[in-house]
C-alpha cells in the first residue's frame, strides 16, 4: 500500500482487430517476455478456430467463456486466535476477471493439443460449454467457500 498517494491505473488500449479492452488485457496476460505480436497471433488464431468450430462470433464465445469461468466467491486464509481459517469473501468484477484470465491461460497451457493456438481455442470452447478444467476449478472454489460458510463472521 503506497504511503503518499494512490497508484495510477493506466488505461489499456483496445486490441486492433476487435476493438475490445478486455481482449487486450487477456492478450497482455497471455504474453511472455514482452512478445505482444506472438500473443496476438495466438489469440487471433484461436479466435479463427473458435469461429470455424462453433459457427458463432468468437468474441461472444470469449466473453461467455470468461463469464462462465469468473468466480463469484473465493476463500482467504486468516489467522484468528492461533489457528488459520478459510474465510469466504466475495470477488469484485475486476479481480474475478483477472482470476479467470489466469485459470484459462494456465489450463490452456496444460492441455495436450499441439500448438498454443489449438490449446487456447479448446479451453475457451470448453469453458463456453461449461465444461473443462477451468470450470472445474471455479466449481471447486465455490464448493470450498460454501463449505467454510460458518467462518464468514470472521471477516472484517
Amino acid at each position: 500500500m503506497p504511503r503518499k498517494r494512490k497508484a495510477v491505473v493506466r488505461e489499456v488500449l483496445p486490441d486492433p482487430k476487435y476493438n475490445d479492452v478486455v481482449l487486450s488485457k487477456f492478450m497482455n496476460c497471455l504474453m511472455k517476455e514482452g512478445k505482444k505480436s506472438v500473443a496476438e497471433k495466438i489469440v487471433y488464431g484461436a479466435f479463427d478456430l473458435i469461429a470455424e468450430r462453433t459457427k458463432q462470433a468468437p468474441l461472444d464465445v470469449f466473453k461467455t467463456a470468461l463469464d462462465n469461468v469468473r468466480p463469484l466467491v473465493k476463500v482467504v486464509s486468516r489467522r484468528v486466535g492461533g489457528s488459520n481459517y478459510q474465510i469466504p469473501t466475495e470477488v469484485n468484477e475486476k479481480n474475478g476477471r483477472a482470476i479467470a484470465f489466469r485459470w484459462l491461460i494456465s489450463y490452456a497451457r496444460n492441455r495436450s493439443e499441439k500448438s498454443m493456438t489449438e490449446k487456447l481455442a479448446g479451453e475457451l470452447i470448453a469453458a463456453f460449454k461449461k465444461e473443462g478444467s477451468s470450470i472445474k476449478k471455479r466449481e471447486d472454489t465455490h464448493k470450498m467457500a460454501d463449505a467454510n460458510k460458518a467462518f464468514a463472521h470472521l471477516k472484517w
